[in-house]
């Protein structure tokens, strides 16, 4: 199971904010592979997934942007029901905390692309077994 580096950036909850982001990106013809946006009241961290990370890095610092870099696992799950639940099973049976998931699958497909922050990626990895 590989990992991926995210960028992980602060941003207000207002319009425009993640535009700035996203526009600076665009761009450097940067290619976002996947977002996560949480839902709060004054600020956020967003995460992304790019292509190109060296590239992402120099548009984000072009633009003044402040960003972070955080390691996470990304893997295939099958898409059926019962499928997470076996994985954080696994990671529960293991002492690995999830700090936080998001996936998604495009219907009729048969897996899933999950993203998922954990404690301790060795242990993640060992205890999922890929």
């Amino acid at each position: 199971m590989p990992t991926v580096t995210q960028v992980a950036i602060t941003l207000e909850n207002k319009p425009g904010a993640l535009h700035r982001v996203c526009a600076a990106l665009a761009q450097a013809k940067v290619n976002i592979t996947a977002v996560f946006v949480p839902e709060v009241k004054e600020k956020g961290k967003v995460r992304l997934v790019v292509e190109d990370l060296d590239r992402a890095r120099d548009a984000l610092r072009a633009a003044r942007i402040r960003f972070s870099e955080e390691e996470a696992l990304v893997f295939s799950a099958e898409h059926r029901p019962g499928a997470l639940a076996e994985i954080t099973e696994k990671l529960a049976q293991a002492k690995v905390n999830i700090k936080y998931a998001y996936a998604t699958t495009i219907p009729g497909q048969a897996h899933a692309t999950v993203i998922m922050a954990v404690s301790n990626i060795e242990k993640a990895l060992a205890a999922i077994g890929r």
